[in-house]
């Protein structure tokens, strides 16, 4: 338990952290790789080299100052880490390098400044949230483990099927390779898949999520090829799936978390709104919500053209089969060959003014996922709609968690 004393402490001390933010989290990256290099196994190297994790961390640390009084406020961010974690394979004994590295970086930016008593309080804090996080981490843990199919770290799987969906994305069916059952999943969850990059000489990790209708035996993912565009780098594991992990491949696999999902028990309609990539957690999600009869499901997607647009034959299949179904897609650049009202609804980026009557709907819950920009436009036009914050869930991959 926090003293008052210590929450004071970080409180006040949270704009400055804040204002050197930056600085002092690339400090702690830097003194965490170099006291242990084996940990670039378990970080994003991509975000780390975009900086993207660096910023994440340092919004992370002063939000977390900021609710230190209510902690409670950040309970469904927390849920979302502890998931991600659980995913990752973090440890208990990583948290303490973490503090121990986090710490003396803020000492290294502010100097005297980080009195003694600053540092302890935050040291505090740290250890504080770091109970907080093991506890729900072990937790989700020892339920996977404890389900029909479940395990702990990581299993080897096969890669059983390898199907373009489009110019860019592409479906990979994994099975475990010990031929044992694996554990079900809420749909729009997602699993992580560790592969060796011969180029950074490391492991990475990825979450991608699950494409597919839970059946006990295998997984799909279905992944973009992440291009590089500037300065930004193409996607090492992106791209090592799409070019060098073919048929009867083995790849490393956590179970599957994650706190995006639909209940499945509900009669309630959904309203699944994608963009891009983002279409992958929506398909196990539909595939899961029309088996119900009852269950009014709408999908609005959107996408730059028929190039790209995956699944779109299977969601125009369900659609003629499906009278509880209705799929709008809104195409951004379409192609001549592309013909409004047979391979797409609308011209121009996702509106959902324009489709207002069919994604109004009573006690409805909306399902947001696809990039950052996106998901923020689709957010707040809903709010804007009266639809309750309640009513509204979304998925953030990558280091993005306190984006919103």
């Amino acid at each position: 338990m926090l003293t008052q004393r210590t929450k004071d402490i970080v409180k006040a001390t949270a704009p400055i952290l804040a204002e050197h933010g930056y600085p002092i989290i690339q400090r702690f990256y830097t003194r965490l790789f170099e006291a242990h290099p084996e940990l670039k196994n378990t970080f994003n190297m991509a975000h780390q080299e975009q900086g993207q994790q660096q910023q994440a961390l340092a919004r992370a640390v002063y939000a977390y100052a900021e609710n230190i009084d209510d902690p409670g406020s950040l309970s469904a961010v927390l849920q979302n880490i502890a998931n991600k974690h659980a995913s990752l394979d973090v440890r208990p004994e990583q948290y303490p390098i973490v503090g121990e590295h986090l710490l003396g970086a803020i000492k290294d930016v502010l100097g005297d400044a980080a009195t003694d008593e600053i540092l302890s309080a935050w040291a505090q804090a740290y250890g504080n949230l770091a109970d907080v996080l093991m506890g729900m981490e072990s937790g989700l843990r020892e339920q996977r483990a404890a389900q029909l199919g479940g395990w702990n770290g990581w299993r080897t799987f096969v890669v059983k099927e390898k199907k373009p969906e489009s110019s860019v994305i592409t479906s990979f069916v994994l099975a475990p390779a010990d031929g044992k059952p694996v554990v079900n999943f809420e749909p729009g969850q997602y699993i992580s898949v560790a592969v060796r990059v011969p180029s950074l000489g490391l492991q990475q990790i990825r979450q991608y999520s699950l494409s597919d209708m839970p059946n006990g035996n295998t997984y799909r993912i279905t992944v973009k090829r992440e291009a590089g565009e500037g300065q930004k780098p193409a996607g090492y594991v992106s791209s090592l799936l799409h070019d060098e992990v073919e048929v009867g491949s083995e790849v490393q696999l956590a179970a599957p978390y994650g706190s995006f999902h639909i209940d499945v028990d509900a009669k309630t309609p959904i309203v699944l709104i994608s963009g891009g990539v983002g279409l992958t957690p929506m398909i196990s999600m539909l595939r899961r919500a029309i088996q119900d009869p009852v269950r009014q499901v709408v999908f609005v997607h959107g996408a730059r053209n028929s190039a790209v647009h995956a699944m779109r034959d299977r969601l125009k299949q369900t659609a003629a089969t499906h009278a509880n179904f209705r799929a709008i897609i809104f195409y951004d650049s379409p192609l001549p060959a592309d013909t409004q009202g047979q391979d797409y609804d609308y011209p121009g980026f996702v509106d959902l003014d324009r489709i207002s009557r069919e994604v109004l709907l009573p006690e409805a819950d909306y399902y947001i996922c696809g990039p950052i920009p996106f998901m923020r436009i689709q957010h707040d036009k809903l709010k804007s709609m009266d639809i309750h914050e309640s009513h509204i869930h979304y998925e953030v991959f990558g280091p993005d968690l306190f984006a919103e």
